[in-house]
């Protein structure tokens, strides 16, 4: 009895052990059987929430792209002066340094005007000589004119004397004829006839002599008085040398790539430095496909890559006449060789309907993306690219207002 019962325990607590080992594992089976609609729902709310992304993603595209041309083949463009001094000289001062702020009308460079000065002293000379000489090609011409009427009138009272003694000749020799008078008071006489004739001969040979004394006369006064404006055309060119030792600033701007130190001796079409005003504009060079709706006036956002946080207000102002090959210095010629068609960029200016105060950080050679807006149509603005004022090229110096005193 004992012994069927010691045989029977293990087997009775080996059955125990195992079914309390089953309930747990029954247990996870219950559990995990239970989540499949939960990750049936959470992968549908994940799938409609990338669906819901992907659809306003494509709409935000199409807003942002549909209707609009861009391009990043585009910079910012501006006047670059390269300002060069007209005289050579030493530099004996320089006013400015690099990126200074200059208005227009400043000095900024003084040249050594010492040889200018002698040249202008010596032109001041020559012109009082030439006033001189004309003053007495002047006078000779009054004194010529005068002996001319002198002439003039001594040949009037020849010419009287001269009919006198022939009427008087005329009537001793009817009175000779009629043996009134003898023959030494007619001979007397025709004496005295043919003295009048020739004094008349002089006077009229006077008269042409001083008829070409007033011709040398007047010949001499046109040459003092061209003396005199080219010694005044020489005075002119001495103050306008005198000038140019003194360069100013052609324009509002910004000096740059200053190349010219104080002492240097500089030329005639030297670079002293450049000047680049504050009035800048886009070049966007588009590919032909996209001209296709392209109007003037079109409205344009540009992003500056320097500030890529902006976007700057323009509009399109003109395109320019040929593509941007067609006037490199060695276009491309399609008549020859193996022709491949590549679609060509045409330049489209660009203007920007920002006030100048706005405008400081766009400096030329700044890369942009222009966005034109292809749907608005309103037409040409009325902003526009404003070519560059008369420049100032010098102004007169202290000493030419002495010279004309």
């Amino acid at each position: 009895m004992s012994a069927s019962l010691a045989t029977t325990s293990p087997v009775h607590r080996k059955t125990v052990n195992s079914d309390r080992s089953a309930t747990p594992v029954q247990i996870a089976t219950a559990d995990t059987a239970n989540p499949k609609p939960k990750r049936s729902r959470r992968r549908l709310v994940i799938l409609f929430g990338l669906g819901v992304l992907l659809l306003a993603g494509g709409t935000f595209w199409y807003l942002n792209n549909v209707g609009y041309e861009t391009t990043d083949d585009a910079a910012i463009e501006g006047h670059v002066i390269q300002v060069s001094p007209k005289v050579s000289a030493h530099v004996k001062t320089v006013h400015f340094d690099d990126n200074y702020q200059v208005k227009k009308g400043d000095l900024l460079i003084e040249l050594d005007p010492r040889d200018f000065e002698v040249s202008l002293a010596s032109a001041v000379a020559n012109l009082a000589s030439a006033q001189s000489k004309l003053t007495e090609a002047e006078a000779q011409q009054n004194v010529a004119q005068a002996s001319l009427g002198q002439a003039k009138a001594d040949l009037l009272s020849a010419q009287a004397t001269a009919d006198n003694a022939k009427a008087d000749l005329d009537r001793n020799e009817h009175l000779f004829q009629t043996h009134v008078i003898d023959r030494r008071e007619y001979d007397a006489s025709v004496a005295q006839a043919k003295t009048a004739v020739a004094n008349v001969e002089s006077a009229t040979k006077k008269v042409a002599s001083q008829q070409a004394q007033v011709r040398l006369a007047s010949a001499q006064y046109v040459t003092a008085s061209s003396g005199e404006k080219q010694a005044e055309a020489q005075l002119r060119q001495a103050q306008l040398q005198l000038s140019y030792t003194k360069i100013f600033s052609p324009f509002d701007g910004r000096v740059t790539k200053k190349s010219v130190e104080p002492g240097n001796y500089v030329q005639p079409g030297q670079t002293l430095f450049s000047l680049v005003p504050p009035d800048v504009w886009v070049v966007a060079n588009f590919k032909e496909t996209q001209l296709k709706q392209m109007k003037v006036g079109q409205p344009v956002s540009v992003r500056v890559d320097a500030i890529p946080d902006r976007h700057f207000r323009a509009h399109i102002e003109s395109f320019q006449v040929g593509t941007g090959g067609r006037f490199t210095l060695l276009p491309p010629e399609n008549a020859t060789g193996n022709f491949v068609k590549v679609v060509q960029r045409i330049p489209v200016k660009i203007v920007f309907d920002e006030p100048i105060a706005n405008l400081e950080r766009l400096w030329p050679g700044e890369s942009v993306e222009p966005k034109v807006a292809l749907h608005d149509e309103s037409g040409e603005r009325s902003r526009r690219a404003e070519p560059l004022p008369p420049a100032v090229l010098g102004v007169e110096d202290d000493s030419v207002a002495i010279v004309e005193q």
